[in-house]
């Protein structure tokens, strides 16, 4: 990774992307960042965009325009890129498209002589994170993708708000597939040092630990309810790239619910899913398994389970 100067290639400037891009330069979260997509005139409108907020920032980024070749030197490559489901057309048929897509965007970047790490955060983000890594033959700790970041925090939110508590103060987790599969461990919850459950019982019926599972319901639908309202969710996931970019440039070592190659962790092999995984300029450094309940482990289990199935029917190679 160049210590020297942060940079970061992001392919696809769409909500996503560009919520991304936006929130990196606001947080003053890299020192370069160069757009890619198709749409080459769209890429070049959304550099100019964010140049003209620079002198409101306090960030000093070099923001423009570029092609593949720009990776060779890039410390991450951001992908957002994909296509849209058509009208009739299977789950399995839009990730083939996808998976030809992201062939066209992984082959130039790795003959650039790219060396840094991949995160992506197209949906459906375990499967094309692990799309990326079999194409491009990457040590699979430098390929990441979103995973649960985004919906362990909304998981926060909702019990700091429940339980009126700063919602940094709530440690739990969302695990598994980004998706209808996802679930959450509630035996590892915590609100400050005390489960979720002991706390609850403590308060005199003040909090009830059956609403428990109406907030992870909640947390499972809610990019539904937001697309409902706004067709769509972006700002959120752009945040959470940026907190994972954060993790890497400052080599924090921090936990975030990644999705990352399971290789025996909790049974699972040769599968992208979140997980808990301290993430570093390295990538992922390791994996925090959990002491998970039999049952969580069932659910865990049932979610790689189903993320195997989708991998095996895509023709990749």
């Amino acid at each position: 990774m160049n210590n020297q100067t942060r940079k970061i290639v992001l392919v696809g400037t769409g909500f996503v992307g560009m919520s991304f891009a936006y929130a990196l330069l606001n947080q003053n979260a890299c020192d370069e960042l160069i757009l890619i997509d198709i749409d080459k005139k769209r890429a070049y409108g959304e550099a100019m965009d964010l140049n003209h907020g620079l002198a409101f920032s306090g960030s000093h980024m070099n923001i423009r325009t570029g092609e593949y070749p720009d990776c060779a030197d890039a410390d991450i490559v951001a992908i957002c890129a994909g296509v849209a489901q058509k009208p009739g057309e299977s789950r399995i048929d839009l990730l083939q498209r996808n998976t030809e897509v992201f062939r066209s965007i992984i082959g130039p970047v790795m003959s650039s002589g790219f060396g840094g790490i991949f995160l992506i955060a197209t949906n459906p983000v375990d499967i094309m994170t692990h799309v990326t890594q079999k194409i491009s033959g990457v040590d699979p700790k430098r390929v990441i993708g979103t995973g649960t970041t985004l919906d362990t925090a909304r998981l926060r939110y909702m019990l700091g708000n429940y339980f009126s508590v700063d919602p940094r103060n709530i440690h739990a987790y969302v695990m598994g597939e980004h998706g209808d599969s996802e679930f959450v461990p509630w035996s590892q919850a915590l609100v400050g040092t005390k489960s979720v459950f002991a706390h609850c019982e403590e308060t005199g019926g003040k909090f009830c630990a059956m609403d428990m599972q109406k907030i992870s319901e909640d947390v499972k639908n809610a990019a539904q309810k937001i697309i409902e309202a706004k067709k769509a969710t972006y700002y959120g996931i752009g945040m959470s790239m940026v907190r994972i970019v954060r993790a890497i440039f400052g080599n924090e070592n921090s936990i975030l619910t990644v999705s990352a190659r399971l290789d025996g962790e909790y049974g699972q092999k040769d599968v992208y899913a979140g997980v808990p995984c301290i993430v570093n300029r390295n990538g992922v450094r390791e994996i925090v398994e959990l002491k998970l309940t039999d049952e969580e482990l069932r659910k865990m289990h049932a979610s790689c389970e189903m993320l195997r199935g989708v991998m095996k029917d895509l023709r990749i190679n």
